[in-house]
């Protein structure tokens, strides 16, 4: 099957590192609520815990709606679920980013167990597969948002280990 002009192959591994700054998320978040507001009217934002929160926090100042957050473990519990408020309201699920969708999922079905009127998801950077209603941006590099950046190992603020070796690669190519 031929490729239309402009597309390429997805990529399984990221293709460079894309640093992203606090001005460069805070434009992400602007462009994220501005899609949400053209299709979409949320009575309710739920950010997914941890860096779901940040951005869904954001949106929801911006489009000046009601917010909340929702923790879901890397293995896939449910620790804190949506607050009861969702009931019969429109909400919105969001996420940092999205590749496999199964965080998404497990967030959706808690607050579909509620019995929201309607539940749509957006996310800052669709990195993979799985189709949120709403994304910033597509991309495949590996992502280092500002709040990852730095943490405090041995009482003093460096640059996350992990994340060492990723930021000698490179901007994305």
């Amino acid at each position: 099957m031929a490729q239309s002009a402009g597309s390429r192959p997805r990529s399984k591994t990221p293709r460079g590192v894309l640093q992203v700054d606090w001005a460069f998320f805070g434009e992400l978040c602007r462009v994220l609520a501005l899609k949400v507001f053209r299709e979409y009217d949320p009575e309710v934002v739920i950010g997914i815990a941890k860096a779901g929160v940040i951005p869904g926090a954001v949106v929801a100042s911006i489009l000046q709606r009601d917010f909340a957050s929702i923790a879901i473990t890397p293995g896939g519990a449910v620790i804190a679920g949506p607050p009861r408020l969702v009931t019969g309201k429109r909400v919105l699920v969001v996420d940092e980013t999205c590749e496999s969708g199964n965080t998404m999922k497990l967030a959706l079905a808690a607050v579909r167990d509620l019995k929201p009127a309607e539940v749509k998801t957006a996310v800052s950077f669709k990195t993979g597969a799985y189709r949120p209603d709403f994304y910033a941006l597509e991309n495949e590099n590996f992502i280092i948002l500002p709040w990852d950046l730095e943490v405090i190992v041995n009482g003093e603020i460096v640059v996350r280990p992990d994340y060492r070796e990723k930021l000698k690669e490179g901007p994305p190519r």
